[in-house]
């Protein structure tokens, strides 16, 4: 098949010009202008100015800094009263060129105190569905009373420091400014309220077994923690509202965590004092693990852990991690917990992967879970950097879905008699790969969760599915019956639904998470869906992946904006993206493209009546043209029946004239078309995608052609392409694979008509 560029006529070029002067020339067709609004502009005015700190090609700059804030503290668990204490040691080294007047410290605690003004964020009224525990917590209880209760705040040598209390942020004034390049060490002592996170949806918390009166820890978010002061906006102090979630410094962290002692302890970082809190057989066990690289190593096992839930000491216990470049902590505490491990090589190091969970999680833990940390962790080192903390920690919780360095929480439990349905397998497997996943996104690519919430989740999401179907490669067992992992995100499919959806509610991907309605969507599955169209339709995975992996390697443990994003993509590729950037995240476009119409023309030794009027326009007639060739079709009073059959060199004299001038009938290379169309393609919906296009053949052949985005630079509403063949065309399918979240497929074919064979079908549309 040949594809004839653009117009193939220097007519059209006499008539542009012609058209030019009739404009020009004419007051009544005088417009006023516009602005330029053409899709293909470039981000300029979208984008931050480039600088010093952040450069015009999406790398750290030369004067790129960040705070680093180092933690040492001494925690304490209440199991019986669910409460939990701490005192903390802040080092806080000012990296910034500016001196600093006071620090904001975040106290996401607070959002749960009874008369939080979080809690009143929405206005939507009654629900029309609840979960029964939500319902139960919402109209049956009392308030839960949480939040911080700071009781002092002291500079090194033990004198209070003035503080202030703003709803989730709290201001520490400093007796002189803190100059650059100076540290600062102050201590905070706390307390809290430990929250029920299954009756609120909780990020932390702890879940009550009544069937043997134990709880399970998963405790984050518990301790006063610096904001980020940066080159973007200073302090990134926005308060806590519940939805978008954190803007964290890294530090190196020393925690003592005091638990009751028949509790088992996982947390970031390394434990420094295994032999103290292990018994000699959890120990041997522990080590062994070290260089298991098989199976699991059941540090604690079911029978162990069950033998321990019939006990509650009294007495106390102390865990101590350290851990380093790390932005966050977090750690999870309970006697029922079974506890796994096993080592994975990624690159030159050995990491531990971790599982813990309760009886309750079985048998789809023992079966899942470790496997997925281990696929989590291979297949995201490959595509951005090799994992470079010690270990990754997955912690089975009721409804949980949170992650933090190291470690996360995860749902996904079984019946009471261990039965499960494939939608429980699949999404325990595929939220831990997620969670897991979070430790590239956004705990060491370190982006702003507060304000942009698709920067972590939406590539982690990205990243999730091209896991999940790796998983689903290397244990085929866990999807017998499938082709494929039933991936719920990522494939363009996926998210017709929402970008076809009510506009009054979808907002674009560059919304702060606190102002969206439908978040999950939003900042998961539209940017992991865009991205995954990049890679497979719009770049080609060589082209993405390398891209990818420089802006992760770029801007790993350091804070990178959605600008850095687009930009290093453009610049490690050499793609324009500008187009594909302003469509699919500034705006709630969508995509819809389909066949218009198809013309079939035929070479004619005559113009049609519009050349005719053209150059009777302009005062010219035909012997004043070049060689030239003129196109005919059926409908024009002028056409010959004689137009359809032989050469087309037979029927005009000018064609025949060049062909034979040059000898070209004895080309081997020269081919001469039997057929010619135009095919007219309409873009109705919003958003800039490439074209493209499966033409069947009347002898059952088919041809894929990928017309580039850029087609619709010129006319964002409908292009025409020219195809020359010597093979009749009998149907076109745009968009054959739906691989572009085409929200409308039935435009999406030609012909249209049915009940006809494709080839009545074809004369059928030719007439009409």
């Amino acid at each position: 098949m040949y594809i004839f560029r653009n117009s193939i006529f220097i007519i059209s070029i006499l008539f542009f010009q012609v058209s030019v002067q009739a404009q020009s020339g004419s007051d009544s067709l005088r417009v006023s202008g516009h602005t330029n609004t053409n899709k293909f502009k470039q981000l300029k005015q979208e984008l931050a100015t480039p600088n010093t700190f952040r450069t015009a090609s999406g790398a750290p700059g030369r004067d790129y800094y960040q705070q680093q804030v180092d933690y040492d503290m001494d925690i304490e668990l209440d199991d019986a009263k669910q409460k939990l204490y701490g005192k903390e040691e802040i080092t806080y080294t000012n990296n910034s060129p500016d001196a600093l007047r006071y620090l904001w410290v975040q106290l996401d605690q607070n959002i749960r105190k009874k008369d939080a003004p979080a809690l009143e964020k929405n206005g939507e009224g009654a629900e029309p569905i609840l979960r029964v525990e939500t319902f139960v917590n919402d109209y049956f209880k009392e308030p839960f009373d949480g939040g911080f209760n700071i009781d002092w705040v002291k500079d090194a040598n033990g004198m209070p420091m003035k503080y202030t209390i703003n709803m989730t942020m709290m201001r520490i004034d400093l007796p002189q400014p803190l100059k650059s390049g100076e540290q600062l060490k102050f201590s905070i002592k706390w307390w809290y309220n430990i929250n029920n996170h299954v009756e609120n949806r909780a990020r932390s918390g702890f879940e009550f077994f009544p069937e043997d009166g134990n709880r399970a820890f998963v405790i984050a978010q518990f301790f006063p923690r610096l904001a980020v002061y940066n080159d973007v906006e200073g302090w990134q102090n926005h308060q806590f509202w519940g939805n978008g979630e954190f803007a964290l410094n890294f530090g190196n962290y020393t925690v003592r965590l005091t638990v009751p002692a028949d509790h088992v302890v996982e947390a970031t970082g390394v434990l420094q004092n295994p032999k103290e809190v292990l018994s000699r057989q959890e120990y041997k066990r522990f080590r062994e693990a070290q260089t298991s690289f098989d199976k699991p190593v059941m540090i604690i096992t079911q029978e162990e852990a069950v033998e321990r839930e019939k006990g509650f000491s009294t007495d106390k216990k102390t865990w101590e991690f350290k851990a380093e470049r790390v932005r966050d902590f977090a750690f999870a505490s309970s006697r029922k917990f079974i506890w796994e491990m096993m080592a994975v090589k990624i690159g030159a190091k050995d990491i531990m992967a971790v599982s813990l969970y309760p009886k309750e999680g079985n048998p789809l833990w023992e079966e899942y879970s470790t496997k997925a940390v281990v696929q989590t962790l291979k297949t995201y080192s490959h595509h951005t950097f090799d994992y470079p903390y010690p270990k990754a920690v997955s912690v089975h919780a009721k409804n949980q879905g949170m992650e933090y360095p190291m470690i996360c929480w995860n749902y996904g439990r079984p019946n009471k008699d261990g039965s499960y349905s494939d939608q429980v397998k699949f999404g325990m497997i595929s939220v831990i790969i997620h969670e897991i996943g979070h430790n590239f996104f956004p705990m060491i690519v370190n982006s702003d969760e507060r304000q942009w919430g698709w920067m972590d989740e939406g590539l982690d999401t990205f990243m999730q599915y091209l896991t999940e179907q790796q998983f689903g490669k290397n244990y085929p067992t866990a999807i017998t019956g499938m082709d494929k992992y039933p991936s719920r995100r990522g494939e363009p499919k996926a998210i017709v639904s929402y970008m076809s959806g009510d506009q009054s509610f979808i907002a674009p991907i560059m919304s702060n998470p606190e102002n969206v309605y439908q978040l999950g969507p939003n900042a998961y599955g539209k940017p992991a869906t865009a991205l995954n169209i990049l890679r497979e339709t719009v770049m080609g995975r060589e082209l993405f992946d390398h891209a990818f992996k420089t802006y992760a390697q770029r801007w790993m443990f350091k804070h990178p904006t959605p600008a850095d994003f687009f930009r290093t993509m453009e610049d490690a590729s050499a793609v324009d993206l500008d187009w594909f950037w302003r469509g699919w995240f500034y705006t709630t476009d969508f995509v819809d493209i389909g066949v218009k119409g198809v013309n079939q023309f035929f070479v004619s030794d005559e113009p049609n009546d519009e050349v005719l009027d053209m150059l009777k326009s302009y005062g010219m007639s035909i012997e004043d043209l070049p060689p030239v060739v003129f196109t005919m079709v059926e409908d024009n009073d002028r056409f010959k029946d004689e137009y359809r059959v032989g050469n087309p060199t037979e029927h005009s004299q000018d064609l025949k004239a060049y062909m034979d001038e040059n000898n070209l009938a004895a080309d081997a290379s020269i081919k001469i078309p039997k057929y010619f169309y135009e095919v007219s393609f309409e873009k109705l919906g919003g958003l800039v995608m490439p074209l493209i296009v499966e033409y069947t053949y009347g002898d059952g052949t088919k041809e894929r052609v990928e017309y580039p985005a850029e087609v619709w630079r010129k006319n964002d509403f409908e292009v025409k392409k020219v195809v020359a063949s010597d093979k009749e065309i009998v149907g076109i399918i745009v968009d054959p694979d739906e691989e572009t979240a085409d929200i409308d497929p039935s435009n999406n074919n030609w012909p249209k008509s049915e009940g006809l064979s494709e080839f009545d079908q074809f004369k059928a549309n030719m007439k009409n």
